[in-house]
C-alpha cells in the first residue's frame, strides 16, 4: 500500500481564448482598485492588452523585469509600487515577470492576478527564486502563491518556436521531478504524467504550424499542470543544478533547463527505473533520456552548456555548489557524478539509450535541415528545410520501403524523360495531384475582387499566333462554332485598352494541337489585344470534355488508382495588362461533363458559365448553319498596387 500527504495550494486558474478580457473582473473580485502591471523587455504588444483589459484599474507600470529576479530590480519595482499606492499586482510575461510579482507580493503581502505568454509553470507555485550577489536562494511562503492565474491561449500565439520548446521543457522539468519526489502521490503523478505528453505532443506540432491554436492551447494546459506538481512536492537535483547554473553563471533560464533536463534523467536512471519508464512511456520514446534529447534536437532546441555561454572551468564548482546541501533525489549526490553530468551537458553529447530508428531518423532529418543553414537565399532555406522535414515526416509515416522508393523515382525520371516543349508531363503530375490548384488558391485568392484564377495546364506554348478581333482560331476544324466577345476590366469596372490576352483549347474530339502529329502549326490557339472599350472578340468552336494523356506515368497513377482521365470542357485565357497582375483562368461549359469531378481540381463555380445555344445570323453577319454558341463574359484583373 503506498503512503502519502497531498497537499492542494488555494488558487484560482481562468483558462481559455479571450480570457484577457475578464482581467477587470478578476481584480475586483479580489478588492483591487490600483494595479501595478508588471511586464518585461519584448513584452510590450501583451502589455498593451492587459493594459487596455484592465482599463483605469492600472495607475503605474514597471516594465524593467529580469531573469533570475535579481533584489535589485525588486526594490525599484517596490518604489514603483509604493509611489503609485497600488493594492494589486497584476503581471503580464514568463517566469520573469511572475518572480518579480512574487517578489514584491512576498514584501507587501498585495494580491497578484498573473497572465503567462509562456510556459514556465511557475504562477501556480508558492516559491520564489531570487539572486543576490550571484546567488540564487529558494523560498517557498503562502505568501508568494499568485491568488489568480489567467491563461490566455492567444497571448501565446506570437511566442517564437526556439522560445516556446525552452518554455515547454521548462515546465517539463517540474513534472519530471514530481514523479521521483518523496512527496509524490496519485494525485500529483497524474497530473506529471499528463503535463509531459501533452507538451511532448504539442511541441512537434507548433514545428510544424506556428499557429495551431490547439497545441498552443495543450502547451499552456501542460505547463499549469506542470507547475501544480512544482507547487505539490519537492524537486531534486535538476532544480538544484539550474538555479546554481543560473545565479552563479547568469544562463538563461529556460535553455538551461532544457539543456540539463536529459542528463538529470540519465543520471538519476540507475535509481528509479519505473519512474522512466513511466516518463518514457509519457513522452512516447524507448528511454526517457535519450528520448528527450532527441526530441529536443529535432525541434532546434539548445543541446549544450557550451552554446549558453557556460564557461567549462565552472564545471567544477557548479558540481560542488549543487551537492553541498543535502536535499533528496533519487540516486546519491558525488561531486565527480554530477560533474560528469555537467560535462556531458556541456559538450551535448547524447545520453546512452537506445538508437531506435526514430531517434537515428530525427538526426538525420536534423543534419540535412541544418545544410541549409548557410544558404544566402533565407526564401530557399525554408523552403528545403520544409520540404525535407515532410518528406522524411511522410517517409517514416507510411514505412516506406527501398522497393516503393525506388518506383517513385522511376515514376518521376519517366516523367522527366516525357516531358518535352509540348508535352509538360511534370506540369500534369502537379496538376492531378491537386498542387497546381493550391499554389493557385493560396497565390491568387489574396485578390477576391478579381476574376478567380485557375491552373495553366500542361498544354500552353509561348508565343501563339497574332489573330485579328473577329477572326475564327480554329482554323476550320470541325465543332460547333463558338462566338467569343468578352472585356478586360479592371476590379472597379474601368475596360483597359491594349490588354494582351492568350486563348488556347482543345478540339471537338479533346486534342489539343500539340498532341495532334498531323497538325501542322498552331489552331486552336491565338493572341489578341483589346480595344478601347477593353473588347476583343473571335470564333472557334464549342470546347469538348477530354482526357488527359494517359500514356505516360501519370496516366498510369490514375489507373492504378481507379481515377477517370477526364477534363471538364473549358477554354484557356492568359490577361496580361500594363500595372495589373497576369491572370491565368479557365471558363468551363455550365452544361459540360465532369464538372465535379475534374481530374486536375481545376474548376471553381464563378468559372462555370454558358456557352448559350444560338441559331441564325452571328453578331457580325456571319450566316451559320445549324445551331452555334454564344459567350460573354468580364474578366476582372487587379492592379498592380491592390
Amino acid at each position: 500500500m503506498r503512503t502519502f500527504v497531498h497537499t492542494s495550494h488555494p488558487a484560482r486558474v481562468v483558462f481559455g481564448s479571450g480570457t484577457v478580457d475578464r482581467l477587470a473582473k478578476e481584480v475586483r473580485r479580489l478588492g483591487g482598485k490600483r494595479v501595478l502591471l508588471v511586464s518585461g523587455p519584448g513584452l510590450e504588444d501583451a502589455a498593451l492588452r492587459v493594459r487596455d483589459a484592465l482599463g483605469d484599474l492600472v495607475v503605474a507600470e514597471f516594465d524593467g523585469a529580469a531573469m533570475h529576479t535579481p533584489v535589485e530590480v525588486t526594490e525599484r519595482a517596490l518604489t514603483v509600487l509604493r509611489e503609485a499606492d497600488a493594492d494589486c499586482l497584476v503581471s503580464v510575461g514568463g517566469g520573469s515577470t511572475t518572480g518579480l510579482s512574487k517578489a514584491l507580493a512576498l514584501r507587501t503581502d498585495l494580491p497578484q492576478v498573473v497572465v503567462p505568454t509562456t510556459y514556465a509553470g511557475s504562477e501556480v507555485t508558492p516559491v520564489l527564486g531570487e539572486t543576490r550577489d550571484g546567488r540564487k536562494t529558494t523560498q517557498a511562503s503562502p505568501a508568494i502563491l499568485p491568488e489568480t492565474v489567467v491563461y490566455d491561449v492567444d497571448l501565446t500565439l506570437s511566442l517564437p518556436l526556439a522560445t516556446s520548446v525552452t518554455s515547454g521543457v521548462n515546465a517539463m522539468a517540474h513534472a519530471v521531478e514530481a514523479l521521483y519526489s518523496p512527496d509524490a502521490d496519485p494525485a500529483t503523478d497524474r497530473h506529471a504524467l499528463d503535463a509531459i505528453s501533452r507538451i511532448a505532443r504539442a511541441l512537434p506540432r507548433l514545428a510544424a504550424d506556428l499557429a495551431d491554436h490547439e497545441a498552443r492551447a495543450d502547451l499552456l494546459q501542460g505547463a499549469w499542470l506542470a507547475g501544480t506538481c512544482l507547487a505539490t512536492v519537492g524537486m531534486a537535483l535538476h532544480h538544484k543544478l539550474c538555479h546554481t547554473l543560473g545565479g552563479s553563471f547568469d544562463l538563461p533560464h529556460a535553455e538551461t533547463h532544457t539543456v540539463i533536463l536529459p542528463h538529470v534523467l540519465a543520471y538519476n536512471a540507475p535509481a528509479a527505473p519505473d519512474v522512466l519508464r513511466r516518463i518514457a512511456e509519457a513522452l512516447g520514446v524507448p528511454d526517457a533520456a535519450s528520448g528527450l534529447y532527441d526530441l529536443v534536437a529535432s525541434l532546434g532546441g539548445p543541446t549544450s552548456l557550451r552554446e549558453l555561454s557556460m564557461p567549462e572551468s565552472g564545471l567544477a564548482e557548479a558540481a560542488g555548489a549543487a551537492v553541498a546541501t543535502p536535499y533528496p533525489n533519487p540516486r546519491e549526490l558525488t561531486v565527480e557524478g554530477v560533474e560528469q553530468l555537467l560535462t556531458d551537458a556541456w559538450n551535448g553529447r547524447r545520453p546512452a539509450g537506445p538508437a531506435t530508428t526514430a531517434t537515428v531518423l530525427a538526426q538525420l532529418t536534423e543534419q540535412v535541415v541544418a545544410s541549409f543553414a548557410q544558404s544566402p537565399d533565407a526564401r530557399l532555406r525554408d523552403l528545403l528545410s520544409g520540404l525535407v522535414r515532410h518528406l522524411h515526416a511522410f517517409v517514416a509515416e507510411e514505412d516506406v520501403t527501398e522497393a516503393e522508393w525506388a518506383y517513385a523515382i522511376d515514376h518521376l525520371t519517366r516523367t522527366g524523360q516525357l516531358s518535352s516543349p509540348t508535352r509538360q508531363e511534370f506540369v500534369l503530375l502537379s496538376d492531378v495531384l491537386g498542387i497546381s490548384s493550391a499554389v493557385d488558391l493560396l497565390t491568387n485568392s489574396r485578390t477576391p475582387e478579381t476574376t478567380p484564377s485557375a491552373v495553366l495546364g500542361p498544354f500552353y506554348v509561348e508565343g501563339p499566333p497574332e489573330a485579328e478581333h473577329g477572326s475564327d482560331i480554329s482554323d476550320g476544324l470541325p465543332g460547333t462554332p463558338l462566338w467569343v466577345d468578352v472585356t478586360i476590366a479592371d476590379t472597379s469596372g474601368e475596360p483597359l485598352k491594349d490588354a494582351v490576352v492568350d486563348v488556347w483549347q482543345a478540339d471537338e474530339d479533346g486534342f489539343y494541337d500539340v498532341q495532334l502529329p498531323d497538325q501542322e502549326g498552331p489552331v486552336l490557339r491565338g493572341r489578341l489585344r483589346t480595344d478601347s472599350e477593353g473588347r476583343i472578340t473571335f470564333w472557334s468552336i464549342l470546347p469538348s470534355h477530354y482526357p488527359i494523356p494517359g500514356d505516360g506515368p501519370v496516366g498510369q497513377m490514375l489507373d492504378a488508382v481507379g481515377r477517370h482521365h477526364y477534363r471538364a470542357p473549358h477554354v484557356h485565357f492568359m490577361i496580361s495588362a500594363p500595372g495589373h497582375r497576369r491572370l491565368i483562368t479557365q471558363l468551363f461549359v455550365a452544361d459540360g461533363s465532369h464538372l465535379d469531378s475534374d481530374t486536375v481540381f481545376g474548376v471553381k463555380d464563378p468559372l462555370i458559365v454558358h456557352f448559350a445555344p444560338q441559331s441564325g445570323p452571328a453578331p457580325d453577319g456571319r450566316e451559320v448553319d445549324g445551331e452555334w454558341r454564344r459567350l460573354e463574359h468580364t474578366f476582372h484583373i487587379a492592379r498592380m498596387v491592390d
